[in-house]
């Protein structure tokens, strides 16, 4: 049986932890962060593009600042360099939290949503969704729809994320199950495995995979995961994937 990697990362990072992880980013990756008006939003997205970076140099035994990467047609990200065994991973950030899947070769796509107050989430499920997911959604008492419009929407997007088609796949043109039943995508499901992942109280996550019988192994990011990224790797050429953490 096939296994992915899903870490958890703690983003709440001090200032000078932050210069850390903005120091590995390349050109492009700074000048994206830089986009974000919000201070908040930058530092999200510097923080968890400097633990992608990290665990994908620890899976490669170099160091992270030389990890390179390209996107595809619909902007998913590829590992261009190290060469080597093909490297399947996916970032997700909301809150304080990032979500990284990290697979071998099988597509991946993971989401994370800091569960928050919506509420018109019925009216954007009809929108959005697929009819018949919309429908279960409406038939909640209340308390209970913010948390399942959530994990529906972390089940949906982990999918197309998984497909990197970005919006050519319109999230109503196939239906998922809805929490709390165990995720999966309903009528053509096969050569897919869901999981939902605990992510703690207030969040709502999953990872898609896009493989049968894929076993999942979790694991969480130190507090002190920045102080890493300086680290010196001396002798260590970038290479194919190794053992994981």
């Amino acid at each position: 049986m096939s296994a992915v990697d899903v870490w958890l990362v703690d983003l709440a990072v001090s200032a000078d932890q932050l210069d850390l992880c903005a120091q590995v980013l390349d050109r492009s990756e700074r000048e994206r962060g830089n986009r974000f008006l919000r201070l908040e939003d930058r530092a999200r997205f510097v923080a968890s593009h400097a633990a992608l970076r990290l665990i994908l140099a620890e899976a490669r035994a170099c160091s992270p600042s030389e990890i390179r990467l390209t996107a595809n047609a619909a902007g998913k990200p590829n590992l261009a360099a190290p060469a080597g065994s093909a490297q399947a991973f996916n970032l997700s950030h909301s809150g304080t939290r990032a979500l990284i899947g990290l697979g071998d070769s099988a597509d991946i796509g993971v989401d994370i949503e800091l569960i928050r107050p919506i509420p018109d989430a019925v009216r954007i499920a009809r929108t959005h969704f697929a009819p018949d997911e919309a429908a279960s959604l409406a038939k909640l008492p209340p308390h209970a729809v913010e948390p399942t419009f959530f994990g529906l929407w972390t089940r949906k997007e982990a999918v197309v994320k998984a497909l990197g088609t970005g919006l050519s796949l319109p999230l109503n043109r196939f239906s998922v199950t809805l929490p709390p039943a165990a995720p999966r995508l309903l009528g053509n499901s096969a050569g897919w495995t869901l999981a939902a992942i605990e992510a703690g109280p207030g969040y709502a996550a999953t990872v898609a995979v896009r493989a049968a019988d894929i076993a999942f192994r979790h694991h969480r990011l130190s507090p002190d995961w920045p102080d890493r990224l300086g680290e010196k790797r001396a002798n260590r050429a970038c290479g194919p994937a190794k053992a994981r953490l």
